[in-house]
């Protein structure tokens, strides 16, 4: 009988101790949870409203419908209108680099400098050539003529004279392409000189002295500072909206600015993967464009009706958003609410938790020691 009586009693206080543990736990988590600590913080009274007559003097706004414009957005990137990549026409060594990545350049300024010790001594043999033709042109002109003279007094044979005639011509022949020879050298050595064809900005020079280049490949790139654009890729609903010559807002993230633009081109081919069309933007943007930048362009849809309170009536709680709505009787209470979109300078968009016509009260804001209040609000 005592064993069974010692059983129970263990058995009792096995089950207590586990009840302890569980209560211990659930006490911890909640606390943990912050259960027992107030989240918001509450100035009016608990029945949720207080007396006008104890309240500060303060303005209120009323909750009121706008329509604003509907837009979307589409990702783009800077570009240059202009842009080229300059490249060897000749197997030569690098002997000179007269341009540094960033460096802005003239048209017809000197870049790259190329060996061109056998061009010039391909030239010296054209030019050496094309004066050997040259006398033997006018050994020919000097033969034709005596010949002609003496066939008019029948002293030559006609055949003599043909053989003249066809000696001058060949003369000829070889003068002009010798000539043509010396030409070709001097063109040729013309491209060891590599020159900007454009005004404009120099990046990613890819040689340096003492290296080799071959024919076609890339030295460096150039692009035009004055002139870009940003080529957006535009989903094909929205490219529709869209035509040459529209004028378009343009929002540059690094600069944080945003310009007018134009739609100088939208590409009639879309792209298969994303179903996508290339829009292009020029117009008048901010100095500091640099190709490669990201920006935005902002397409106009429709128009749509929004409810609109003034920015400042908003308060933000930890997570919460909260404004204080005035009753028809001038009674405060406080009410969550969830903000949209900023609209305009003062107001933003409410999503929920307001509607037309209901007002909202203004902090006040003190000017040499007096209260003003909102232009569109009035005293509770």
């Amino acid at each position: 009988m005592k064993a069974k009586l010692a059983a129970m009693l263990q058995r009792l206080r096995s089950l207590t101790a586990a009840m302890v543990f569980v209560v211990a736990a659930t006490l911890l988590m909640l606390w943990l949870a912050g259960v027992f600590t107030a989240k918001v913080p509450m100035e009016v009274a608990a029945a949720g409203a207080t007396p006008p007559a104890t309240l500060p003097a303060g303005a209120t706004a009323v909750a009121r419908i706008v329509t604003v414009p509907v837009t979307e957005q589409a990702v783009g990137t800077i570009r240059a209108q202009h842009e080229t990549t300059i490249a060897s026409r000749i197997l030569a060594r690098v002997v000179e680099i007269n341009v540094r990545a960033g460096q802005q350049v003239k048209a017809g300024e000197v870049l790259v400098r190329l060996d061109d010790t056998d061009l010039r001594a391909r030239l010296e043999q054209a030019e050496a050539a094309a004066v050997a033709a040259q006398a033997e042109c006018e050994r020919a002109e000097i033969e034709y003529r005596r010949v002609s003279a003496l066939i008019e007094q029948k002293a030559v044979s006609q055949n003599e004279y043909e053989l003249a005639q066809t000696a001058l011509k060949s003369a000829q022949a070889n003068l002009a392409r010798a000539q043509q020879a010396v030409a070709e050298a001097r063109a040729v050595l013309e491209y060891a000189t590599i020159r900007s064809p454009i005004d404009g900005l120099a990046v990613d020079k890819r040689v340096n002295v003492g290296d080799t280049v071959t024919p076609g490949q890339p030295l460096l790139s150039l692009y035009d500072p004055t002139r870009m654009q940003l080529v957006a890729d535009v989903r094909e609903s929205l490219a529709r909206r869209l035509e040459v010559g529209q004028q378009i807002p343009v929002h540059i993230e690094a600069l944080d600015k945003t310009c007018n633009g134009q739609i100088s081109e939208i590409v009639p081919n879309a792209q298969t993967a994303s179903r996508s069309f290339q829009v292009k933007v020029v117009g008048p943007c901010p100095p500091g464009l640099y190709t490669g930048m990201f920006g935005r362009i902002t397409i106009p849809l429709e128009e749509r009706q929004v409810l609109v309170i003034p920015r400042a009536a908003v308060r933000r709680v930890g997570q919460l958003e909260l404004v204080d709505v005035v009753d028809e009787r001038g009674i405060i209470h406080r009410r969550a609410v969830r903000i949209g979109r900023d609209i305009g300078p003062d107001d933003v968009e409410v999503l929920s938790g307001l509607k037309e016509g209901e007002r909202v009260v203004l902090p006040r804001l003190q000017s040499g020691g007096a209260t003003t209040s909102n232009a569109g609000g009035s005293q509770p």
